[in-house]
């Protein structure tokens, strides 16, 4: 077969990925949070998200190819490990 593959088989090895790699801590149909996300929604987390991780990347000064790497992981974990702060976010859209 020739191309990439049938898009039913990717959603198979990405869902099987995810449960391996987040269990039941992933958004999607079948997981503990209900999704897909509306456009709108998807589009303020995702934009919310790459501004605090470029923020914290571009604070701190770069000595190897490791540091950005190191910066991200680290980012990326504080805003995992901040409780509730994707439902900030959800309130902020909606004042407005």
């Amino acid at each position: 077969m020739m191309g990439p593959p049938p898009i039913t088989a990717l959603s198979i090895d990405v869902r099987l990925h995810l449960n391996a790699a987040y269990g039941q801590q992933w958004i999607g149909r079948g997981g503990p949070v209900f999704g897909p996300l509306d456009r709108q929604t998807s589009i303020a987390l995702i934009t919310f998200y790459g501004g605090y991780v470029k923020s914290q990347v571009y604070e701190t000064p770069v000595n190897s190819a490791e540091d950005p790497v190191a910066c991200i992981a680290a980012a990326a974990g504080e805003v995992r490990d901040t409780p509730g702060i994707f439902t900030n976010v959800r309130s902020s859209m909606r004042r407005r």
